[in-house]
């Protein structure tokens, strides 16, 4: 079992390249990692808050169809979030959203207690009172499951950068493997270059630390090895939701190699250079999947395969 700690919300989606290009897609950072990584074959649950709600029926007709379970905590309205693409089809965001897991406590302890991996980030970890709740949750997981967070910063929902800063380092030292975009350490840190920032989130206590870089690719850095690989070519529809996938099919891809949970920890801060390699590849090719078609629709297993390593690596060669 894997559970996922976060925002659900619907995303509104206008494309000024598009005549009348008002779409709406369920959303949010955490349930599009837990959404994909069910759709590659992992049994997960979603820690959340939506409400009965419209926004709040798509969101769960979208969980549904994907084979997620949700845990939900909250009373507020289900949370939107308008997305302007730009000619890139990179998106910018405006919030309406609130996170509070008030209610949820005990069967979301149950669920991270029961499950060899949990995942956060995002809005999650920095938006009160939830953020509190989603700590506490990863330190009640600490002892059985392996942890992984990504801070897809927000600056419009917390615009305070010191904050934000010490909230994602607090977070990232909780952490086995972390994931961020070079827009986020640009941002997070806008005096060094973001390899510098990785560099040192791992010095904090992940065994790997990922970072994306859109068109430029990601680099995966542990303390055995660093691995670097261009994005894969794809005819872009947006970029909603690729790092999302990414981080998704980042922990499929530990699961196949056999490192995540109490007992795959060893094995996780152990993995050679082509294991590494093959994990980048992995989820660069759901990135750009996702990357090819609109909104955030990541793989399922059918499209992207099993993950890959040389023959030589399995051989112990």
């Amino acid at each position: 079992m894997i559970t996922v700690i976060g925002e659900a919300l619907v995303d509104i989606i206008s494309d000024p390249r598009r005549p009348g290009g008002i779409q709406a897609h369920p959303g949010g950072s955490p349930l599009n990692v837990a959404v994909g990584v069910a759709r590659l074959g992992l049994a997960t649950n979603l820690v959340t808050h939506y409400a009965d709600d419209p926004p709040g029926h798509m969101v769960e007709e979208h969980l549904s169809a994907s084979g997620v379970t949700a845990i939900r905590g909250g009373s507020a309205r289900t949370s939107t979030a308008i997305a302007t693409l730009g000619p890139d089809g990179g998106a910018t965001y405006a919030f309406d959203i609130s996170w509070d897991i008030n209610g949820a406590a005990l069967p979301a302890l149950e669920a991270v207690q029961d499950s060899k991996h949990v995942h956060t980030g995002s809005i999650a970890a920095v938006l009160g009172p939830g953020d509190q709740a989603t700590y506490g949750l990863l330190e009640a997981a600490r002892e059985r499951a392996t942890i992984s967070f990504d801070p897809n910063c927000r600056p419009a929902i917390g615009p305070d950068v010191a904050a934000a800063r010490t909230q994602a380092e607090r977070f990232v030292a909780a952490s086995d493997i972390v994931k961020a975009s070079d827009e986020d350490l640009a941002w997070l840190y806008p005096h060094r270059t973001p390899e510098e920032s990785l560099a040192a989130w791992l010095e904090l206590g992940p065994a790997l630390v990922a970072l994306t870089r859109g068109a430029s690719g990601p680099v995966i850095l542990a303390r055995q090895g660093r691995v670097e690989m261009a994005a894969e070519p794809v005819t872009l529809a947006d970029t909603v939701g690729a790092g999302d996938s990414f981080m998704a099919a980042l922990i499929s891809g530990l699961d196949q190699l056999a490192a995540l949970g109490t007992g795959g920890r060893q094995r996780l801060q152990s993995l050679s250079h082509d294991e590494l390699h093959a994990l980048a590849a992995y989820a660069n090719a759901a990135a750009a999947i996702t990357c090819s078609r609109p909104g955030a629709n990541p793989p399922h297993s059918a499209e992207l395969g099993p993950l890959s390593v040389p023959v030589r690596t399995q051989l112990g060669h």
